[in-house]
């Protein structure tokens, strides 16, 4: 990366950098391998070439994919998009507040709008976490519980459309969990059933923790393993510091993004739409200092390693030929 230029703080300076071919690889070196030492990602070996017309690494040894770029081993594999169009793609998808259709990334980048929705799946498989551990846990810490209700209503819908849902309802049911001050987790759940919901919130919040929920009768049983606190919504929204807000305020988001920016989404493609919003929200403060654009990228570009997402895997249409 050009030692003369300072990274990128807004969308306008993050496309004229990036536009630069030199400065799109050197950030990705510096991603994939920040001692500097290129590896070979089929062998390992550290001395290998680089090949400056291809902007390509070939490796000393003889084997499969002696050649390698620095898109291997990460979301962007095998895509012939150029990588400074794809982290243009990446800073809009993690720092747009209600998301971004297809349509203004293919505008803004120059490829096909179905390119352009291959390539958001592929960055939303990127912004999944990669934290494991569970939500609360402290002496003084509470956890919000609450489930709402993703898609159209069903007379608003096409009629094939609406013959598509008849095996997921009308609505696809979502439950989240926030710890105040902390993180959300979010889930697709598919249909509202108590055990399954207990299911997830034992495996996601560490036993002992205020839970917080709404009256809802599939939380009864919770109080077993946690110190269960209902508001009742048909009383009140807050009763001193028992409330859902924080994940309403969530819920809030995900909704304006899916019905204004999105407007259709099929239920078994949501969970990424989730995990997506989920990303920006849990990435929005870092304590009470709220995350610059370029940090959040940077934190989007640092999970991209080690995941691929195909075409086929995608749609579940297997011997369909790719976009690009």
């Amino acid at each position: 990366m050009d030692s003369n230029h300072k990274q990128p703080k807004t969308l306008q300076d993050a496309v004229v950098f990036y536009s630069n071919p030199d400065n799109a690889l050197a950030y990705m070196v510096l991603l994939r391998w920040p001692d500097g030492v290129v590896v070979c990602p089929g062998c390992g070996r550290n001395d290998v070439v680089f090949l400056h017309n291809q902007r390509k690494w070939q490796c000393k040894s003889v084997h499969p994919k002696r050649q390698f770029s620095a898109k291997v081993g990460t979301i962007f594999e095998d895509s012939p998009i150029a990588l400074e169009k794809w982290i243009v793609a990446v800073w809009m998808l993690s720092n747009c507040r209600n998301g971004v259709s297809s349509y203004e990334i293919a505008r803004a980048i120059g490829v096909t709008q179905k390119s352009a929705w291959f390539m958001m799946h592929r960055i939303r498989l990127g912004l999944q976490s990669k934290d494991g551990g569970k939500l609360g846990g402290g002496p003084h810490s509470k956890v919000e519980v609450d489930e709402s209700f993703i898609g159209g209503k069903a007379r608003n819908m096409h009629k094939s459309r609406r013959d598509r849902m008849t095996s997921y309802g009308n609505k696809t049911a979502v439950l989240g969990m926030l710890e105040r001050g902390g993180k959300v987790k979010a889930t697709v759940i598919g249909k509202r059933i108590g055990n399954q919901m207990q299911q997830i919130v034992r495996e996601n919040v560490v036993s002992g923790t205020w839970l917080m929920t709404d009256e809802f009768m599939g939380y009864k049983g919770l109080a077993n393993d946690y110190t269960h606190l209902v508001i009742n919504h048909l009383d009140s929204y807050v009763r001193g510091n028992v409330h859902t807000n924080g994940l309403e305020n969530f819920w809030s988001l995900l909704k304006r993004g899916i019905g204004g920016t999105y407007v259709a989404v099929e239920p078994f493609h949501l969970f990424r739409y989730v995990d997506e919003q989920a990303f920006r929200f849990n990435n929005r403060k870092d304590g009470d200092r709220l995350v610059s654009d370029s940090e959040r990228f940077d934190i989007a570009m640092s999970q991209i390693a080690g995941k691929r997402l195909t075409y086929a895997e995608l749609t579940s249409k297997v011997g369909e030929t790719e976009p690009f």
